[in-house]
């Protein structure tokens, strides 16, 4: 495999601080060891190693490591670990952040090998993102990949060290609520638990981070480590927080989860759909997040509601939101509603970075569409055939789209209402293309500009002219109606070919069949954003430059 080069993990390009993080830096060292014990223990669930951790900060600074698996998207629950996160460095604690992709493929190859490269660029993105988002200082912490040293000759030589001690049944105990359970489990499950209890020697820290999940994978590192003459680390663990069934937040379990780049409607829909019954504080998922994010990160939480209800409140201790909850003096609907607020404000961010076409291209090509496959797999038992499902008919990478310059425009000799325009497309010869726009566009505004050109339609006689393809623009119905011609990115040449994210590799149709509404179906799911971004479904059309827009015309239809 072939590895990043690890300058890519210096954050030495993230130098920026908010004041209040620059002052909690300074602040801890005027910290007492008490007080920085409490900073680094507070809402954990469990410590192991408690007096080791305090015998250290009488010498010197606590060295932590939290690794993640690059496996699924990250989702909001990792802001619970990040909270915490922020918590060790207000202590004055380094902090390392492992990206543990050898981990991902061994968990029964829930990461593809040919994947891991990209999954741990996305994963770092994502989590700088995240820290970033609660203002948390990049140049405090250290970003490592686990290939980087897990493939070493030391390190390998310790993994069979550590076999040749480990019994079968304490590696398969010590996985069992991290590593995935199968029927019949790989050998490569069973490594896992090692590699992480390797780990804390290799990054040489004095305590590991995670959720109590992984407190049997700690106890192992405890037990075996000092076997191999290593000094046993302390153990840090968060609770597990509930998904928005109920049950564990889960990347491979969609409804249990709410993903970083969801978009504001997106976290609506499934906080709406939250378990939160009235009253009950067990597993409840949205007031686990007020405690474990909202407060660690904000020290306040303001539940907002219509004045006719007592109007808002402003709680400054979770204990009191969880009693006025319990006692039902707090509604679920005024819960969800408020901290989608809190969770868009954090998102919000995140959402802007992963705007940029290098970010939204590797999200897409570091987790591919499955569900088109999985559509058309669906499709084909219903059809009793393979290839000619649904999904497969409504594919978006089945229309020619390009980037076209208009080099001439006039009236059409027959038709007022039609312009006859010639617009390279990136031919030998411009295209004929006779479009409908005297009402809505100058010819001024039409020479030369550039425009977003449908080249796979079958040509259409229009008053006598033939159209061999179709400009494309964005409409709103009203009195009057209004259309804008579509904008490629600024710099973009014609021929330049138009994709939908998450579609860049299907090829187009040489020509659309007419009988087959391709076009009318794809084109009906085709929209403009709030932000006047070209949309199919929720996917953007994009260049290799950047996005596709228009000028103002908000919520429009592409036509």
């Amino acid at each position: 495999m072939q590895h990043t080069d690890s300058r890519s993990y210096s954050p030495a390009s993230h130098r920026h601080k908010t004041p209040l993080l620059r002052r909690l830096c300074t602040m801890a060292d005027q910290l007492s060891p008490d007080e920085k014990l409490h900073l680094i223990t507070r809402n954990l669930q469990e410590v192991l190693g408690e007096e080791k951790l305090k015998q250290v900060l009488q010498e010197r600074e606590v060295k932590v490591y939290w690794g993640t698996a690059t496996t699924g998207k990250p989702h909001v629950a990792y802001f619970v670990p990040m909270s915490k996160i922020a918590d060790f460095l207000k202590a004055g604690c380094e902090v390392t952040i492992l990206f543990a992709d050898l981990h991902a493929f061994l968990d029964n190859m829930k990461a593809p090998w040919e994947l891991l490269e990209l999954r741990v660029k996305y994963y770092e993105q994502v989590i700088k993102a995240m820290l970033e988002s609660i203002g948390v200082p990049l140049d405090k912490l250290k970003f490592i990949k686990g290939t980087d040293y897990q493939l070493s000759r030391e390190y390998t030589l310790d993994v069979y060290r550590l076999s040749s001690m480990v019994t079968e049944h304490d590696a398969k105990k010590a996985g069992a609520e991290v590593v995935k359970q199968v029927d019949h489990p790989l050998l490569s499950g069973l490594l896992y638990p090692g590699l992480q209890a390797l780990d804390e020697e290799y990054l040489k820290v004095d305590a590991q981070f995670g959720g109590v999940d992984q407190r049997k994978i700690f106890t192992l590192a405890e037990k075996y480590l000092p076997s191999l003459g290593y000094a046993k680390r302390s153990h840090l663990m968060n609770p597990m927080v509930p998904g928005l069934t109920g049950a564990k937040m889960s990347s491979s379990e969609e409804e249990s989860k709410i993903d970083l780049l969801d978009s504001a409607g997106d976290v609506k829909k499934k906080l709406k759909k939250a378990f939160c019954e009235p009253g009950n504080i067990q597993n409840n998922g949205v007031l686990s997040f007020v405690k474990y994010v909202i407060f660690p990160l904000r020290g306040e939480f303001c539940i907002k509601r219509d004045p006719k209800l007592g109007g808002d409140k402003i709680y400054t201790d979770f204990e009191e939101v969880e009693k006025d909850f319990a006692a039902e003096s707090v509604h679920p609907g005024d819960l969800k509603a408020s901290v989608e607020v809190a969770l868009n404000q954090l998102l919000d961010p995140i959402r802007k970075k992963f705007e940029s076409p290098e970010l939204r291209k590797l999200s897409n090509t570091a987790y591919p569409n499955l569900s088109k496959t999985k559509g058309a797999g669906k499709s084909a038992k219903a059809g009793g055939g393979g290839g000619g499902g649904v999904d497969d008919e409504l594919s978006p990478s089945r229309v020619d789209i390009r980037v076209g310059k208009i080099i001439s425009v006039e009236k059409h000799p027959d038709a007022d209402s039609l312009f006859l325009e010639k617009i390279d497309v990136g031919e030998p010869e411009p295209r004929t293309v006779v479009s409908g726009l005297v009402a809505y566009v100058s010819q001024e505004e039409l020479q030369d500009r550039l425009v977003l050109v449908l080249c796979n339609l079958k040509p259409q006689k229009m008053r006598g002219i033939e159209s061999q393809a179709m400009l494309l623009c964005a409409s709103v119905e009203g009195d009057p109606r209004r259309v804008e011609p579509l904008d490629p990115p600024e710099g973009s040449s014609p021929g330049e070919q138009v994709f939908v994210e998450g579609y860049e590799t299907g090829k187009p149709d040489d020509r659309l069949n007419p009988k087959k509404k391709v076009w009318e179906n794809i084109q009906a799911d085709l929209k403009i954003s709030d932000k006047c971004v070209a949309q199919w479904k929720d996917y953007q059309l994009m260049t290799k430059l950047g996005q596709i827009t228009c000028k103002t015309l908000k919520g429009g239809n592409i036509s």
